[in-house]
């Protein structure tokens, strides 16, 4: 049975949206002295260093948005950054040169891929030109009049953050949002918003280079979703032990009068929500959590249903056009903050069963012979897995053939060995690009791509390590055969793998 709300929760209930705005919270909390004088009514000029990150180039459309004159500086930009940043009227320059700062901007915001030795930010700093970190901007010009809703985990922050944004959107609330990724009903990943609540992905990575703590420490949660816990970014957290602590300050943030929302279906989360001074709702596919689904969850091609209990007692039909059970989880911490928020539990429930997820998850991009061609974002070993399941509940008896990158320097570490066999498992077949970062890792570190081909051949999974994208490209074209579901899985571009496999089978 679902426990009563918290008393501070459940108050929301009977006053939709009734917030005390942040702005009113005591100055103590506005700690840096650019946090006043930046929010100001005059229109500043602004170079962003690394604008086409996926947190800067929304964030820079934003500003633009609010009528401040924006500039910046990439490498050659790809979609979906570049068309994002074209459409707002904002044309990067390419490369890194002092000139792109000339004349001297009045703020510049640093992305977290900048190292220290970038020569922009050297400039920056030997003009004494006023420089912040992209979590530092949006939280200083966007949060301090908002109720922020944060959404953090290892797994699943972008599709519940978009999930967030598109349900306040739908129930009329006029939300201000930034998601790391483009969630398809809204057709964009950052909106100003006028309503109280402000929807944002809390990223664990670090800030920039002369801000190394978690972005997601900048953002001011009144309320904090975390969406589970397991170690990653070994570049930055030397154990998980230290991942963990970086998660117990996140829950701690919200005031006592917040609330925490947390996947209890995970031991890590339950130990990290231990560290919050508000009131905390577990929620989970677990009858232990205080929000869960009544009965079974049905699941197939057309998605996921279930019922859950509102506030009242009451039970409401839940119908979520997405595969996966992670998924449910995803809407059921949804579910939680906007109850506690007093939107119409059918209004919810209805713009549930219209969320047509976001782009590069799941994300299907066209079908040929029989051949369908889906590129997702996994890339560490436990979301491979969840995702590889997903396919199969979409796509029931066919062929689920896998091209995987291990791209970033967590994905790449000899660390997730077994992991990876464990995330691999459900596959029919199995190909491995090379390690995009080898040459920064050292032999020790680095993921045995040979090795774990074998073992997996070896368990009856076929499974073939390449030496370049082109020669993965043309094995899987000269075995894909009509039923296949053809997963490409990265967290960068892949060499536009995905689009390239749909034109080779067309014979374009």
């Amino acid at each position: 049975m679902l426990h009563p709300l918290p008393t501070s929760a459940k108050a929301g209930l009977h006053n939709p949206l009734g917030f005390t705005p942040i702005g009113s919270w005591p100055d103590a909390i506005l700690r840096h002295p650019l946090d006043r004088a930046l929010v100001t009514e005059q229109p500043l000029d602004i170079h962003f260093i690394a604008i086409g990150g996926t947190g800067m180039a929304p964030l820079a459309c934003l500003l633009q948005e609010m009528g401040h004159r924006v500039r910046g500086s990439d490498n050659p930009l790809y979609p979906p950054m570049s068309t994002l940043l074209n459409a707002a009227g904002i044309e990067p320059i390419v490369g890194f040169d002092i000139t792109h700062l000339d004349p001297a901007p009045d703020l510049v915001v640093v992305g977290n891929a900048v190292p220290r030795h970038n020569p922009q930010a050297l400039e920056t700093e030997r003009l004494g030109i006023p420089r912040i970190s992209m979590p530092q901007a949006l939280s200083r010009f966007f949060l301090t009049q908002r109720q922020p809703l944060v959404v953090a985990g290892t797994h699943g922050k972008t599709t519940t953050t978009s999930m967030a944004s598109w349900i306040y959107t739908a129930c009329e609330t006029d939300p201000g949002f930034l998601v790391g990724g483009i969630p398809r009903n809204l057709g964009r990943s950052f909106h100003q918003g006028t309503g109280p609540r402000f929807i944002i992905e809390g990223d664990e990575y670090n800030a920039a280079y002369f801000d190394r703590g978690a972005k997601f420490l900048h953002y001011r949660p009144e309320t904090a979703i975390l969406t589970s816990v397991e170690y990653d970014h070994a570049d930055l957290y030397a154990d998980p032990d230290s991942l963990l602590a970086a998660y117990e300050k996140y829950v701690a943030l919200p005031p006592k009068d917040g609330l925490v929302v947390a996947c209890g279906d995970s031991p890590e989360v339950r130990r990290v929500a231990e560290k919050a001074s508000c009131p905390v709702i577990f929620y989970g596919l677990e009858e232990q959590n205080d929000l869960h689904p009544v009965g079974p969850v049905v699941t197939g091609p057309e998605g996921s249903r279930f019922t859950v209990l509102n506030a009242e007692l009451d039970e409401v039909e839940i119908h979520l056009p997405m595969t996966g059970l992670h998924n449910v989880c995803n809407l059921l911490a949804v579910w939680a903050v906007a109850r506690r928020d007093g939107l119409d539990p059918q209004a919810v429930a209805d713009a549930f069963s219209r969320f047509r997820g976001i782009k590069r998850r799941l994300d299907e991009i066209g079908s040929h012979s029989g051949i369908t061609v889906i590129d997702d974002f996994a890339h560490h070993p436990t979301a491979v897995g969840k995702t590889i399941a997903a396919l199969h509940e979409r796509f029931p008896g066919r062929r689920v053939v896998v091209a995987f990158e291990p791209r970033s320097l967590t994905a790449g570490r000899s660390f997730f060995y077994q992991a990876y066999l464990d995330g691999f498992s459900g596959a029919d077949r199995i190909f491995l690009a090379p390690l995009y970062h080898a040459q920064r890792l050292s032999t020790e570190e680095r993921l045995d791509l040979e090795s774990l081909a074998a073992e997996l051949t070896e368990a009856g999974i076929a499974t073939t390590r390449t030496e370049s994208n082109d020669q993965l490209l043309g094995m899987i074209l000269d075995e894909a055969r009509s039923g296949d579901v053809l997963v490409t899985m990265s967290s960068g571009k892949f060499d536009d793998l995905p689009r390239r496999l749909l034109a080779g089978l067309k014979g374009d």
